[in-house]
């Protein structure tokens, strides 16, 4: 065979062999998000929500039955937690959003008051968080050095970030938000990932970068809605954003201002919550059955395609920013998970 036949074969090879996997997107040259296995809480009717996933493979996450709201582990094995109740719960509800390498977890509650709370669970022991004067507040990850991220709410019902890095807290708040939130920090380059409500209750994601620079709105084209939910110490990103017609997709995100879009297949409803440093991601998809938890795992680097036009990813380098908006639009509901 000459060798532009040859070299020919090969391009139509490269070319047809994305096509084949049923539950891989990808382009010709380029990386994948592949679909490992799906999970559900055990129980009849469970609606299973992961939420972060460590570099062992243990998934932190939250699961609904009649009502009632528990957070969970789901070992690397494949196995269960019992359901993990936050001792001063009184209302059903105890929420994990995060898990580092230890296995120390962390998350909210909500109490007698009625208001958010924190907790840590190291060891079997629960330990109560609060925000110095804050009236409620939500941890959202915790990362290998003992770090946390998270939100809390003064009395106003506006939500801003913040960050405990080496015990030292940070707060923030990007300018004009009527809430802002800080989903998940890196180990190593203080990179800080999460969502905020602009002033008409439209969602948008932003980034924080070791300077304390916020860099916003993170949209892709066609987005309506855009949450950042977590990323590892590659920088690699994952969130959700809904579209005009109602359909909400997985977001794979690389900084500045690129994107790839998952779409669990058969679902309407698909959302990318951890990523670890294998490329290994946590999620959950939609379908006629019920919500249900997903590992994906990222080969190469998918194919990213730049912002529209709209993503402007303004800079804004104040650390604290007083709101003065009123908090309707927010309403006093639960970060999304």
């Amino acid at each position: 065979m000459k060798s532009k036949q040859i070299f020919n074969s090969i391009l139509a090879v490269l070319f047809v062999f994305p096509l084949m996997g049923t539950f891989a997107q990808q382009a010709a040259n380029s990386g994948s998000i592949e679909v490992i296995t799906t999970f559900d809480y055990p129980g009849t009717g469970n609606s299973t929500l992961p939420q972060k996933i460590n570099e062992r493979g243990d998934v932190v996450g939250v699961f609904l039955s009649n009502g009632v709201t528990r957070a969970f582990v789901r070992f690397s094995d494949g196995s269960f937690s019992a359901p993990i109740v936050d001792p001063n719960d009184t209302v059903g509800f105890t929420e994990g959003r995060g898990i580092n390498n230890s296995r120390t977890v962390n998350g909210d509650y909500v109490g007698s008051d009625g208001n958010l709370h924190g907790f840590v669970l190291s060891s079997g022991t629960f330990t109560d968080f609060n925000f110095p004067g804050a009236l409620q507040t939500t941890l959202l990850s915790i990362n290998d050095l003992g770090d946390f991220t998270g939100d809390f709410d003064d009395g106003s019902g506006i939500f801003q970030a913040w960050v405990s890095v080496g015990g030292t807290i940070t707060s923030f708040s990007v300018p004009g938000a009527l809430s802002t939130f800080a989903y998940e920090m890196t180990n190593s380059t203080e990179l800080v990932v999460g969502y905020y409500i602009d002033s008409s209750g439209i969602l948008h994601g932003y980034y924080r970068d070791a300077n304390g620079a916020l860099h916003f709105p993170i949209d892709p084209s066609g987005s309506v809605a855009t949450i950042l939910f977590g990323l590892n110490d590659r920088n690699w990103v994952v969130g959700r954003y809904a579209d005009s017609s109602g359909v909400t997709h997985g977001l794979f995100f690389v900084p500045p201002n690129s994107f790839f879009t998952f779409d669990y297949p058969g679902s309407t409803f698909t959302s990318l919550n951890g990523i670890n440093a294998q490329g290994v991601i946590c999620g959950r998809y939609v379908d006629a059955s019920g919500t249900h938890g997903f590992l994906a795992r990222v080969r190469g680097t998918p194919p990213t395609t730049p912002a529209g036009t709209q993503m402007k990813a303004n800079v804004s380098r104040p650390l604290v920013t007083p709101l003065d908006l009123s908090p309707s639009a927010w309403g006093g509901a639960v970060p999304a998970r």
